[in-house]
């Protein structure tokens, strides 16, 4: 009994040439020797050993690898395919012979195959995901016959999914594969989530990839160009809107912006900001992309509390070159009511070095403090007759 338990422990652990003279017929014994024939470079060895191997076990997977991966060396790619897909098909954690199906296929140009055994390391083998994400990246750039497999992929979500999205940001080359994903994806049943898209959106802005990002955002229409001005009525929540194309709210010392319940108006959702007067924060803004002519800024607004004149200013700024094309600064006069008042402010986007805007509420900070209540709402900005 302890003969067998010892013969057991060396077929499976001990050294393959040992194992092969404690058990000579043995598939586990005849398998590992196998596999240190082919690391060896010895092939035909390899191949017979697999064989022997597998005529005693017709179902061990690294048999049939060792004998697939024999055969491709032996230039019998034929074999190789049909004994290495066997393997892969009756294990999906067979790495060997996943890479080599992977690498083989894109040979063919068999790219939906090779995706989907490339699928399957990806979910295993965390190390390969670099090489595996080239290999998509470097093929979707350069064959098109490889955009609808990679978009079959990406709609299943897989776990890599962030993981892939997260590398291309880092490529100089990126960004055209992530413009594939974000409006091909937008088809299926895996769209890019609202994470996704408001990070490709602020990736953009912030590197002034303006064109690509008025073309992602024309094609998703997430959110549409009109109205210009997203949830002016503040009726919406902002963190269930995408930024840059909404309300991105301030926060600092001094400062409060938020969207409240408006007293005078129950029910009546606004932005409120509670300034002391001297801070130089941005209080709200949002990224607009208007088109080159005439616009009027509507709006209307109530200042609980503000010195004279008022220390915060509604603005339109060209992004690009810094032109200020509008500046609205609310009206407050001592003992005046704090009832909601209607405004306007007319403005003109030029023809070049403007193609994207921000539109913000801006202090204008005095040199001791005075504190400011105001309210905005029903924010809209409308193109004028030509």
């Amino acid at each position: 009994m302890a003969w067998e338990v010892t013969k057991a422990l060396l077929v499976t652990r001990g050294p393959p040439e040992l194992a092969i003279r404690v058990a000579p017929t043995s598939p586990e014994a005849l398998q590992r020797l196998a596999e240190r024939a082919l690391t060896n470079d010895r092939i035909t060895e390899a191949a017979s050993l697999s064989e022997q191997a597998l005529s005693g076990a017709p179902f061990s997977i690294r048999a049939l690898r060792v004998r697939g991966l024999a055969a491709a060396r032996n230039g019998e790619t034929d074999k190789a395919e049909q004994i290495l897909t066997l393997a892969g098909n009756w294990s999906l954690r067979d790495d060997p012979a996943h890479a080599w199906l992977v690498e083989n296929r894109l040979r063919n140009g068999d790219y939906g195959s090779a995706f989907a055994h490339a699928d399957t390391l990806a979910r295993r083998r965390l190390e390969m995901q670099p090489g595996i994400f080239n290999l998509f990246t470097t093929a979707a750039l350069n064959d098109p016959r490889s955009v609808s497999p990679l978009l079959r992929q990406m709609a299943n979500d897989p776990p890599w999914r962030l993981a892939y999205l997260d590398y291309l940001y880092e490529r100089d080359d990126g960004d055209a594969v992530l413009l594939t994903l974000a409006t091909g994806l937008e088809r299926t049943k895996t769209p890019f989530t609202r994470n996704e898209l408001e990070k490709l959106y602020l990736s953009w802005t912030a590197d002034r990839r303006y064109l690509a990002l008025r073309t992602v955002r024309g094609m998703l229409r997430r959110p549409p160009f009109s109205p210009a001005v997203v949830n002016g009525d503040f009726s919406a929540d902002p963190q269930t809107q995408l930024l840059p194309f909404t309300w991105r709210l301030g926060a600092a010392p001094g400062l409060i912006a938020e969207v409240a319940e408006d007293d005078l108006r129950p029910r009546n959702a606004a932005l409120r900001i509670d300034y002391d007067g001297v801070g130089s924060d941005i209080f709200a803004d949002q990224v607009l992309m208007l088109s080159p002519g005439r616009y009027l800024l509507r709006g209307e607004g109530r200042m609980e509390s503000s010195p004279v004149p008022a220390r915060i200013t509604v603005e339109l700024t060209c992004v690009e070159s810094g032109l200020r094309l509008l500046t609205y600064r609310p009206e407050a006069a001592p003992g005046s009511s704090a009832a909601w008042r209607r405004f306007q402010a007319p403005a003109t986007v030029p023809t070049s070095g403007c193609s994207i805007q921000i539109l913000h509420f801006a202090p204008d900070p005095g040199d001791a403090p005075a504190s400011t209540i105001a309210w905005f709402d029903n924010l809209e900005l409308n193109p004028l007759a030509q």
